[in-house]
């Protein structure tokens, strides 16, 4: 019997049955390529920030009602971290999915 790589199982064409069934489940290219797929992948990693900020703002606040040395330092560090996911935030909102609101406002 012989071993096909992951390539080999990509580059052949679909099979009948059960297996068939499942590749409709498989990552489509073309998708991620169009407009919508780079839309979504945007609208993705913009939701991974806002939640990420959410998250850490949280937990920086539940840390700090201890008083403790390490509690005061973690909730440096999840501010830290805020801020920083803040800006990737910024960053991704004033590049990807807003770029037609700055250029108009340079003109």
């Amino acid at each position: 019997m012989k071993m096909l790589s992951v390539r080999d199982r990509r580059d052949r064409p679909p099979e009948e049955g059960v297996v068939a069934e499942l590749q409709g489940f498989a990552v489509d290219k073309a998708f991620f390529t169009s407009h919508k797929g780079i839309l979504l992948e945007t609208e993705l990693d913009f939701l991974r920030c806002v939640s990420a900020i959410i998250i850490f703002l949280v937990v920086s606040f539940a840390a700090v009602t201890s008083r403790d040395g390490a509690a005061i330092a973690a909730f440096v560090f999840g501010i830290i971290l805020v801020s920083v996911f803040a800006y990737d935030a910024f960053k991704i909102y004033r590049t990807e999915m807003a770029p037609g609101a700055i250029q108009g406002d340079q003109q």
